[in-house]
């Protein structure tokens, strides 16, 4: 199948703000990219502010630039090409040893900004030690996010951690991947946190805006699988932005500066073959 992903946002700033973006396809999806329009940001006069493309430490395309005072518009549009096929369901998948783990996997086993494994340890082996290791564990883990945290757009709280969704029960879609991600490293299973564009395809189609989505990888069986405590249940059609420890290392949006964020149009839809981005 074909999608066509894209935004447009705009954001003001009171003074000249440098900024980074981390809203293009993932280099590992480049491949199925058919045809992109230029990613552009321009001021409240429609003249393109220069920005810089480069990869971040987690191999993540970044753009940088420095807004200008007043008004910005950020677009891009394109059309990639999926397999059409639901996220992989491998129930025989199971947990490799810590000591076999790949040096490149062993960073996604530790604490982080909004993961602090530290303190949710003890919670993670009460409730899941009893869960066979491997795909099951994960899955069970899961399970428990998505029956323990209402979602709401109105919980979005970008200060709150996985130890503060456990403890409030609410949040949005980086919330369940945060707290998800959070149980598997201190049960030893290396989980990144992925951002991206989730279509509503092949379920019933959500009335509420479309958004840039949330959902996490674990590392079982010696490869990554996706996962998604939110909807928890596979899903066609992800389309990997960027991916990180937490939502800390792929801010959408990140300006060194305030901001305030003041239209944002998010689209992720399936298209007709013969049809292409206009």
């Amino acid at each position: 199948m074909r999608i066509r992903y894209g935004f447009r946002l705009a954001l003001d700033c009171t003074q000249p703000t440098a900024a980074s973006f981390a809203v293009d396809v993932h280099p590992s999806r480049a491949v199925d990219v058919i045809v992109s329009s230029p990613f552009a940001i321009r001021d409240a006069n429609r003249n393109i502010v220069p920005s810089t493309r480069t990869l971040d430490l987690f191999g993540n395309v970044r753009r940088r630039a420095v807004l200008p005072a007043g008004r910005s518009l950020l677009e891009l549009d394109g059309l990639v090409r999926d397999s059409g096929l639901t996220d992989p369901v491998v129930p025989s998948a199971g947990q490799m040893p810590t000591g076999d783990l790949p040096e490149d996997v062993m960073g996604f086993l530790v604490g982080s900004r909004y993961c602090e494994t530290d303190l949710i340890g003890a919670e993670a082996w009460s409730r899941f030690a009893g869960v066979p290791e491997g795909w099951e564990r994960v899955q069970a883990i899961c399970d428990f996010v998505h029956g323990h945290i209402t979602f709401g757009y109105g919980h979005a709280d970008c200060t709150r951690s996985a130890m503060g969704a456990l403890r409030e029960g609410r949040g949005v879609c980086r919330d369940f991947a945060h707290l998800a991600i959070t149980f598997c490293r201190a049960m030893n299973i290396p989980a990144r946190y992925c951002t991206g564009y989730l279509g509503d395809i092949g379920v019933p189609a959500d009335p509420a805006p479309m958004d840039f989505s949330a959902w996490f990888e674990a590392y079982i069986d010696g490869r990554w699988y996706s996962f998604d405590a939110r909807h928890n249940k596979p899903r066609i059609g992800r389309i990997v932005m960027a991916r990180g420890r937490d939502a800390a290392d792929v801010p959408i949006v990140n300006t060194f500066g305030a901001h305030t964020l003041v239209a944002f149009e998010v689209w992720t839809d399936e298209v007709e073959e013969q049809r292409a981005v206009a």
